[in-house]
């Protein structure tokens, strides 16, 4: 997992209410187990028009928005069904933090065990950042817990166990090899009850 310390980037603000799994990435994708490829199909039914070109008023489509890696939202981000497919799909796309005022339990899970960093901000402080001239970039600091923009520093929560994890670039096999050497040893002493 790529490490999250410090993410310099624009916006795109998307400040619906209830984003489910199934408008990230629909059904009809879900024919992969690999971890690629769904980036292109995130919000597909928002993003294309019936003859798969383009929509060109939605907002992933606005020129100034196409490289941004922080998603702006709104409440209940991530409701619906527990696919993670919804977050292979978003850092596919190339975002690297989501900002919303709530999350599903299992978006938010699925997010942090994919190197995505869901925070929760206010209403009033996302309507805020959702006004940011489209070419500024905001930081945020995950190891300071903090969003700087021209308006000013926002601070958010995140559970330390989570943060390690991120900062560190380990999901749970990298977890699990911080104890190589102990695992090696127990190994090679454990006794052996056939002959």
């Amino acid at each position: 997992m790529e490490k999250f310390t410090v993410c310099m980037s624009t916006t795109v603000p998307l400040m619906n209410d209830n984003i489910d799994t199934d408008q990230i990435i629909p059904k009809q994708f879900l024919k992969s187990t690999e971890k690629t490829g769904f980036g292109q199909h995130m919000f597909f039914e928002w993003r294309y028009l019936d003859d798969g070109t383009e929509n060109p008023e939605f907002p992933l489509n606005f020129e100034q928005h196409r490289n941004a890696q922080i998603l702006i939202t709104g409440d209940n981000f991530g409701s619906g069904s527990s696919r993670e497919h919804a977050a292979w799909a978003i850092v596919d796309y190339g975002f690297r933090a989501i900002i919303a005022g709530s999350y599903s339990d299992i978006f938010y899970n699925n997010a942090l065990k994919n190197g995505l960093l869901p925070i929760i901000l206010p209403l009033d402080e996302r309507e805020k950042l959702a006004t940011l001239p489209s070419n500024e970039e905001i930081e945020i600091n995950l190891i300071e817990q903090t969003i700087t923009t021209s308006l000013g520093v926002y601070e958010f929560e995140i559970d330390e166990t989570w943060k390690h994890k991120l900062v560190n670039g380990l999901d749970d096999i990298g977890i699990t090899l911080e104890y190589e050497d102990l695992i090696r040893e127990y190994e090679e002493n454990r006794p052996v009850y056939w002959r």
